[in-house]
């Protein structure tokens, strides 16, 4: 049985989850009852419940422990914006499926295009080679797992032409050249993905997911004399086509004009040593690479992270709560199952101030003796999932903002970071902040823009002084990469004050 990708192309859009109308039930050849659901998963990859249980048969043959079967099918498409034109659109499919063997905490994996029996049970073969013994395995009973649903959408990205949505990113490039006489160029783009996932492993467990992803940017250049100056502005969320609208086109564009417009007047702080404060949003990503990193699993039970020997330990004030959570509603973040088909949740990795969690997948739970929390993710069925992050965010504290201003003499504020560099075992890390505010006795006074600040994540969590009740949610294009790896992620913060960091400056 051979998959004709261009065939994906035309009924892509026929099988999103329960959308199908079929009997409740239908009747496998080993009298196995499935659910109308999941026959259009197995009908949507050209797969039966009996080439599944071949496969996992072929992947446990040398004595591996545990098996599973990842089935993936992507359709991309993606347009762009330059000098007042739409001038560029792609368009993806991939299609496929990952095979993995667990023996102990060692790892075979292998991948296959087709998804022909003998191409499945090939790629079988190599993953099994993972373990040495020949076994015989006795095919558990199916077990059926419905997924969530966290992301309720309308009209899915696939029933979407191009001409339906080139009016919107023509329309954010004509907004902000209306809005400011400085502008002379808008970089924009639109992106949008729907990916059908199907899953079933060596205890039987058979789940699917859809997933609809669509992201959304532009890019202000402004000039003033002979400065140049650009800021971006960008949303993404898994929605369908009814996300698009007038209000989102003005507020993309209001945002990408107001953060390039106050670039012109930022200079720099002095250098040095110095507090901080963490602006609502987008700060968070600080959170996410210097602080998140360090809780996932599979770097405590290697020890290589700086958390290893701190579970049930005090590690931040008592009012700091820290959350990864995988059920936000239309969150780019959020997933209705995880890659090793396991119920997504809200984990608390700290607290009231104690680290009260780890980011478990499969591998890790077992090591750990708990229950996977959601977190194993991939970037595609090429790879395999590892520990990763979903919606890492603080929860509000007890402060104001004012409160939080008013401590500080001398600082910075920072709102707007652009990149930076991580140790993740040790939480040392660089960031580059875009843009901010210098503070001098308890106010905002001068912009700031283009510096660096130095610090340890760990030491940052424990210098929280002061949390402000403004949690904000930053729904940008986030993307976190781990061993070569990229997946969506979302972050938060509230306003808080880290007692002390290095800020690059000038000298006083």
């Amino acid at each position: 049985m051979k998959v004709d990708r261009r065939d994906f192309i035309k009924t892509s859009g026929m099988f999103a989850a329960g959308s199908m109308v079929l009997p409740p039930f239908v009747q496998s050849c080993q009298n196995v009852q499935i659910s109308a659901d999941v026959k259009s998963y197995l009908d949507h990859f050209e797969v039966t419940t009996e080439m599944l249980q071949k496969v996992i048969a072929t992947a446990m043959s040398k004595g591996g422990d545990y098996a599973d079967l990842f089935f993936e099918h992507k359709i991309s498409n993606s347009l762009a914006l330059e000098d007042g034109k739409v001038n560029r659109a792609y368009s993806n499919i991939d299609f496929g499926v990952g095979i993995r063997v667990l023996k102990g905490d060692q790892t075979g994996f292998a991948y296959s295009e087709n998804i022909a029996l003998d191409d499945m049970l090939n790629a079988a073969k190599m993953a099994a080679n993972i373990a040495n013994t020949s076994a015989s395995f006795n095919a558990a009973d199916y077990n059926e797992k419905l997924p969530a649903n966290f992301y309720k959408i309308s009209k899915k990205w696939e029933d979407v032409s191009v001409k339906d949505k080139v009016p919107f990113v023509q329309k954010v490039n004509d907004k902000i050249f209306g809005l400011d006489d400085k502008v002379i160029k808008v970089n924009a783009g639109m992106s949008d993905e729907s990916s059908y996932v199907m899953f079933y492993n060596s205890e039987g467990r058979l789940t699917y997911d859809y997933r609809p992803m669509v992201s959304f940017y532009a890019v202000c250049v402004m000039q003033e004399g002979e400065q140049i100056e650009n800021a971006y502005a960008a949303r993404s969320v898994r929605r369908g086509f009814e996300w698009l609208t007038e209000d989102l086109v003005d507020e993309l564009a209001n945002e990408a004009v107001e953060k390039t417009n106050l670039l012109f007047k930022a200079g720099k702080p002095k250098a040095g040593e110095m507090p901080v404060v963490l602006g609502a949003g987008g700060s968070g990503i600080l959170l996410h690479e210097a602080i998140g990193h360090t809780f996932e699993a599979d770097f405590n039970r290697k020890g290589t992270s700086i958390f290893s020997d701190k579970l049930n330990k005090k590690v931040a004030e008592s009012f700091i709560n820290i959350i990864d959570d995988g059920t936000l509603p239309n969150d780019r973040g959020a997933i209705n199952i995880d890659d090793e088909g396991n119920d997504v949740q809200k984990t608390y990795l700290v607290k009231d101030g104690i680290l009260n969690s780890y980011l478990h997948d499969r591998i890790s739970a077992k090591y750990y003796g708990v229950e996977p929390t959601g977190n194993g993710r991939r970037e595609s069925f090429r790879h395999m999932p590892i520990p990763r992050m979903r919606s890492t965010y603080m929860e509000n504290g007890p402060h104001t903002t004012e409160e939080i201003f008013a401590a500080v003499d001398y600082g910075v504020y920072v709102d707007n970071f652009s990149n930076g560099e991580v140790k993740i075992g040790a939480g040392d890390f660089t960031f580059f902040v875009k843009s901010g505010y210098i503070i001098e006795n308890g106010k905002l006074t001068t912009p700031i823009k283009d510096i660096n600040i130095v610090g340890n994540g760990p030491q940052a969590l424990a210098d929280i002084s002061m949390a402000a009740n403004d949690y904000k949610n930053d729904s940008g294009t986030w993307t976190c990469g781990k061993d070569g790896q990229s997946v969506p992620v979302t972050l938060g913060l509230p306003t808080v004050l880290v007692k002390k960091m290095t800020v690059g400056g000038t000298n006083a």
